[in-house]
């Protein structure tokens, strides 16, 4: 998954098989990756406490993982 941080707009979109997320939240102390999660969580429908980041706090590119019963 891609992210872009401090975006004019916030959205989740599937480009080319890739995810890309965009939010509005400036990336400082983990307010930007908290802000994707609870996008992505929105989106999918589920709780944020479902969804885990495995990997790219600190990175555009993260890894996330999605509970098996979406």
């Amino acid at each position: 998954m891609r992210v872009t941080p401090g975006a004019r707009s916030e959205g989740v979109e599937i480009t080319d098989g890739r995810v890309l997320v965009k939010v509005r939240t400036k990336p400082e102390d983990g307010k930007a990756s908290a802000a994707v999660l609870a996008l992505l969580a929105q989106a999918l429908g589920v709780a944020p406490s479902k969804v885990e980041m495995l990997r790219g706090a600190t990175s555009r590119e993260k890894l996330f993982r999605i509970p098996p019963e979406i």
